[in-house]
């Protein structure tokens, strides 16, 4: 459930905007979103886990408030980022 440090590089390698970028909007989205994969996988085996159900939906709501952000600041990036994600059907 928790990322490990070698999976959280590989995220922000992959969608950080420049060299140095550790806290951009697509970096933050990406990081949620393997956060929020994690524990919808958690939830098949552990259906009664209330508690961390609650961290599920903070974190869904900030992540769609980032997105609303990425929305109104950058259509085109917005596009591209949840195509990269797959959050769209």
């Amino acid at each position: 459930m928790v990322l490990t440090g070698k999976d959280k590089v590989e995220i922000i390698d992959k969608f950080k905007i420049h060299e140095r970028d550790t806290g951009s909007s697509n970096v933050q989205i990406a990081l949620l979103t393997k956060r929020i994969n994690d524990l919808t996988n958690h939830f098949k085996t552990h259906p009664k886990d209330h508690h961390s159900r609650r961290g599920l939906l903070k974190m869904v709501g900030q992540r769609r408030r980032l997105l609303n952000y990425l929305k109104s600041k950058d259509p085109g990036q917005y596009r591209a980022l949840i195509q990269e994600l797959g959050l769209r059907k």
